[in-house]
């Protein structure tokens, strides 16, 4: 092959990855929940400014990376729930029960952020279904006389399921359920 022949060759070749690269950049700015295919696609997402950050991920922003399943989503969401945090990507691989080298391509959009247990991002949560009247009164807007009757239905009819539960049985406005959600684990 002459060297103009080969010259027109790799144009054509580059023209065609361009083409493919802004169909993936459209895919993945038109559509916020994006699920990667590959490790090409988390590159363009890294260079798009996309970022996932281990600690207050969704279980909709682990469901974006290949190869993690819903079961493992909810994992990952429910660890930092708890308030274990996540410092490096051994973390991540430890808690999905995998080799690092398997989730070594998430590298360039996941990100790990410490977050003080009290701070604004990663407020203390309580776990309702077995916390003391002291423990309620210290949540913001939270009266004397609802966390006593939180306490009292709780050993009258059991453990609270989740905060659709806990609205439901108090009678509470769907705002108010709305900020105690930041404050309770179920």
């Amino acid at each position: 092959m002459t060297l103009p022949k080969w010259l027109s060759s790799a144009k054509k070749i580059s023209q065609k990855i361009n083409i493919s690269r802004q169909a993936i950049v459209k895919k993945i700015q038109g559509n916020p929940y994006y699920r990667f295919q590959s490790d090409i696609e988390i590159n363009i997402a890294a260079e798009l400014g996309i970022k996932i950050d281990a600690n207050l991920a969704s279980v909709d922003d682990w469901l974006r990376l290949p190869g993690i399943s819903i079961n493992q989503a909810r994992n990952l969401v429910e660890i930092t729930n708890s308030g274990i945090h996540f410092l490096c990507l051994e973390d991540l691989a430890s808690a999905l029960g995998v080799s690092v080298l398997k989730i070594q391509s998430w590298q360039p959009i996941v990100y790990f952020a410490y977050y003080a247990s009290d701070s604004f991002y990663f407020p203390a949560k309580i776990n309702l279904n077995n916390a003391s009247l002291n423990q309620l009164i210290t949540i913001p807007n939270l009266d004397l006389d609802i966390a006593k009757k939180m306490i009292t239905e709780r050993e009258n009819s059991g453990n609270y399921r989740n905060i659709a539960d806990l609205q439901k049985r108090l009678n509470l406005t769907p705002d108010f359920a709305y900020h105690l959600m930041n404050y309770f684990q179920f």
